[in-house]
């Protein structure tokens, strides 16, 4: 009877045994330097209640201009090109399954999701997400966006809850080293410095530092005089994040190596962010003169090539799938409304994005962080 089922055990071990390895190997091909920004804010009729962020205003340029429009979705989306999974729900554990998948056939390790607070439909994709995340060997830090946080001590919070209520998950990114969580702020600058080194540094009156919710917080490197905010502000580094090259001074891959520097001499750690292209006409009509076509991939390879190049201890990827300014790497397909005829990756496959990432991704590989 012992040994039948001894037998019978053995027998189940070597049938998981591949699995099992491929698993770990999967893990392994990860590049945990590699961040990917996630945006988890879509919405369906049938999940959500509405077709949210596929549905969106078009967007004014300035207080003088009165139109007023809005793009249904349903087909008519906010987007110049259409995912290849249709117009999806974020919470929708399908989808997450297939998204997590998709990241890490690209050989990223760590997706920045979009933090909008516990009040926006966003949240309740978290769980699963962290439990797909788990199941395809990726971590999970966060991007706090401007609606989290309208003060410095907003974002203490967030980060205080994050850290409460996801810090244990296994997939919670922590730096394999030093353990800390890793916070991206968007818009960091629109609040003073000497605000945020109330949360940030060694001396504030409601510092992060020394508690149990210490965590390596990048701010957001804009233009060219960045130096003295970053360095009384608190931040432990900054990221670039915009994919349309030349559109702000941290956007501009020529100015890359001197930030690295820069950072590596002030103990900051330096993220610069790569995209595949811009285009974000359909909710900013106005905004042609940022458009950056994808040429054939080329764009792309460029930006890696400079990314790579700089010496930066992490990669940034603007992104997986912000489909409102078209720098998505997620599959998209060609697609015809009456309303709007969308792009695609031709003569690409919708794949080719993801494909190119992980061919990148192998050629990457920082040495020290700061």
């Amino acid at each position: 009877m012992r040994l039948s089922l001894l037998r019978c055990l053995l027998s189940i071990v070597a049938l998981l045994s591949p699995l099992l390895a491929s698993a770990a190997d999967a893990s392994q091909a990860l590049n945990p330097r590699a961040i990917a920004f996630y945006y988890n804010w879509y919405g369906s009729p049938t999940l959500d209640g509405a077709p949210l962020h596929w549905a969106h205003d078009v967007l004014r340029e300035n207080d003088r201009d009165r139109t007023t429009k809005r793009l249904p979705g349903n087909g008519d989306i906010s987007a110049n090109f259409y995912p290849q999974l249709g117009e999806y729900s974020s919470a929708d554990p399908a989808v997450i399954e297939r998204h997590m998948a998709m990241i890490a056939s690209a050989r990223i390790g760590v997706i920045a999701v979009t933090w909008l607070g516990v009040d926006d439909p966003s949240y309740k994709s978290l769980r699963p997400l962290f439990e797909a995340a788990q199941r395809h060997g990726l971590r999970i830090c966060f991007q706090i966006e401007p609606a989290a946080r309208k003060t410095a001590t907003d974002a203490r919070a967030s980060i205080r809850y994050l850290v409460e209520t996801f810090g244990a998950h296994p997939a919670f990114y922590r730096d394999p080293d030093s353990k800390r969580p890793l916070f991206f702020v968007y818009d960091s600058y629109v609040i003073d410095a000497k605000d945020w080194a109330q949360v940030l540094g060694r001396d504030g009156a409601d510092s992060i530092r020394g508690t149990a919710f210490d965590a390596d917080v990048l701010g957001l490197w804009v233009g060219a005089d960045e130096h003295a905010f970053f360095e009384h502000s608190g931040f432990d580094g900054f990221y670039t994040y915009f994919a349309s090259r030349g559109f702000s001074y941290g956007a501009t891959p020529e100015h890359w190596p001197e930030l690295q520097r820069w950072a590596k001499q002030h103990g900051k750690l330096f993220v610069p962010s790569v995209g595949p292209g811009y285009i974000d006409t359909r909710v900013r009509p106005w905004n042609a003169k940022n458009t950056k076509e994808r040429d054939g991939g080329r764009y792309y390879d460029a930006m890696f090539e400079a990314a790579i190049d700089s010496g930066a201890p992490f990669i940034g990827i603007t992104s997986f799938n912000e489909w409102h300014e078209g720098t998505q790497i997620e599959p998209a397909v060609a697609f015809k409304h009456a309303a709007f005829e969308y792009l695609d990756y031709a003569p690409r496959t919708p794949e080719y994005y993801l494909e190119r990432t992980a061919y990148w991704l192998q050629r990457y590989k920082p040495v020290a962080t700061r």
